[in-house]
């Protein structure tokens, strides 16, 4: 996949074709209608962005277009996690694992899998 930043709007509407592709714009902007309040203007709009960007594909079929995703969820977000760690922990990996493990009130089986994780890197090396 090509390098391609989705904005924080585009990551709502690929989270709808994701889950539910194939699925035609009428769907789509059903869907964000509900979620979002948003006009279907805006939804097409970033319809074509996404299009536009590689990141959707659509055929038409009849009166309808019936979009499918272009490119992986784990794709996009593997490129959207490493550009935040560059950008807002200049690549540091152990200071952003402090940081959301220091903020956030885990579970016991969420320390568990993290101490799993841990071990696994460790047995990399």
């Amino acid at each position: 996949m090509p390098e391609v930043s989705i904005s924080d709007a585009e990551w709502q509407v690929m989270n709808v074709v994701w889950d539910d592709e194939p699925i035609t714009s009428q769907e789509i902007i059903g869907q964000l209608e509900d979620r979002c309040a948003w006009a279907p203007a805006t939804v097409r709009t970033m319809l074509h962005r996404l299009v536009k960007k590689q990141v959707l594909a659509y055929e038409s079929e009849g009166n309808r277009y019936v979009y499918r995703a272009q490119a992986k969820r784990k794709d996009c977000i593997k490129q959207a996690s490493s550009s935040f760690l560059e950008r807002v922990f200049s690549g540091a990996r152990g200071q952003l694992l402090a940081h959301f493990i220091s903020g956030s009130k885990l579970t016991p089986a969420e320390i568990t899998q993290l101490r799993q994780l841990l071990d696994q890197q460790e047995k990399k090396r």
